[in-house]
């Protein structure tokens, strides 16, 4: 009897051991599954300020219309509770849903075919055992027609997207491979940052093709070519990643919520296999050698303050106590102006949208100060804001194309929408 009662305790001792295992491997796997989704930045388009997280509703403005995200928390009635495995799968990895509807590449799923199947399993087991469902109901996306049948995305997808799985580049090392998963993927980079083709689609998904990343063109902002970034090096691209600033740059535009709700939280090792995949890429021209000049003839000019022409006046008036006479600002601070991407874009509409809106830098942990640029869309007029572009876009070494009073009207009209 004795014997009988001291197996039965230790059964019951052994079974709770494996309970407390098994819940241990639960968390551990809900806990990998969250980091997955702020590598795949699901919260960028599935959450709302002020709602609840992934419950939907994020107004996403398309060539086809307005498109809404859908509620993904666990919820049975509104959300994917009732998902399978699989199910889910299809959906991230194929933009195809439980009933057979497909999803408009809003949804980066061309990108998202290439996460692999350990990631799948941890974000599935996050989304329906770490997320609180949420009994709310996204906006229905009604687009217009031909663009409301769904079912036509069959073909596109047939045309350019893909179910290969992410291949490694043969030769690079781990840290190279580790990052071209990451940005071909989870990060879904391409999307951005990638030219467009006639059907709207990525010209590329990976890069084995030269126009992977060679950027484009989003909301009226001209997206940067992340080949090489031959004037960043990695350590700057991991700041640039991890904090939202570096010695010469500070995010903008749609980067700022990729910087805040996911880049942000990257370990760094991860933020390091990105830094080390972009540069091994190239293809962009190496940066010019520094020129040891004393002083520009711009600096020399805004310096004297005088003879200065009405954009001169203007970037002494609004922009010199930050960007100060010689374009460089302060690193990590005020983002050069001298060379820059945004000045230098053969689309202004990003410099304009700065000048008029302003900008604010993310709060991030390893940064936590929320650095603000004011607008001047009330201070000033599009002839002045035109003058004041032009200005920055030549001056320095800058060699950017002149900015019109068209143009800063054409932008101001999106920021009263």
């Amino acid at each position: 009897m004795k014997l009988k009662r001291f197996l039965i305790a230790n059964a019951v001792l052994l079974g709770a051991g494996f309970m407390q295992m098994a819940q241990a491997d639960d968390a551990a796997l809900v806990k990998q599954g969250e980091y997955i989704s702020r590598l795949g930045d699901c919260s960028a388009c599935h959450s709302l300020p002020g709602k609840p997280a992934f419950s939907g509703g994020l107004a996403i403005e398309s060539n086809l219309g307005t498109i809404y995200s859908t509620n993904i928390t666990p919820d049975k009635e509104h959300g994917i509770g009732n998902y399978t495995e699989q199910q889910f799968n299809d959906a991230v990895r194929k933009g195809l849903l439980p009933d057979g509807t497909r999803l408009y590449p809003a949804m980066p799923y061309p990108d998202y075919a290439k996460i692999n199947d350990q990631d799948m399993h941890a974000l599935y087991t996050y989304f329906m055992q770490g997320v609180k469902p949420v009994a709310e109901a996204a906006p229905e996306t009604d687009l217009s027609f031909p663009f409301s049948q769904r079912w036509g995305m069959r073909f596109w997808n047939w045309a350019f997207a893909t179910d290969k799985p992410f291949q490694p580049i043969g030769g690079a090392s781990a840290e190279v491979n580790r990052g071209a998963y990451l940005v071909e993927s989870l990060g879904h980079c391409g999307s951005c940052h990638t030219p467009r083709g006639f059907g709207m689609n990525e010209k590329a998904l990976d890069s084995s093709d030269s126009s992977f990343l060679a950027g484009g063109n989003l909301n009226g902002w001209e997206v940067p070519s992340l080949r090489g970034l031959p004037r960043w090096t990695e350590q700057e691209t991991v700041d640039y990643l991890a904090t939202g600033r570096n010695d010469k740059a500070a995010v903008g535009g749609e980067m700022t919520s990729v910087v805040e709700h996911s880049t942000s939280h990257m370990s760094d090792a991860d933020l390091k296999a990105i830094a080390a995949y972009v540069k091994f890429l190239g293809g962009n021209p190496a940066a010019p050698a520094a020129q040891e000049t004393a002083i520009s003839p711009t600096e020399a000019k805004l310096t004297a303050a005088k003879n200065l022409s009405a954009g001169e006046r203007l970037y002494l008036d609004n922009c010199g106590a930050c960007h100060f006479v010689t374009g460089k600002g302060a690193p990590g601070v005020f983002p050069e102006l001298d060379q820059a991407t945004i000045v230098n874009a053969s689309d202004p509409g990003g410099l304009i949208h700065t000048i008029l809106a302003g900008a604010q830098q993310p709060s991030t942990a390893k940064a936590p100060s929320t650095l603000a640029m004011p607008g001047f869309a009330k201070r000033l007029s599009d002839d002045e804001v035109a003058k004041l572009a032009t200005f920055i876009r030549q001056g320095w070494s800058n060699k950017a194309s002149a900015v019109t009073a068209d143009e800063v009207a054409k932008v101001r009209k999106t920021l009263q929408k």
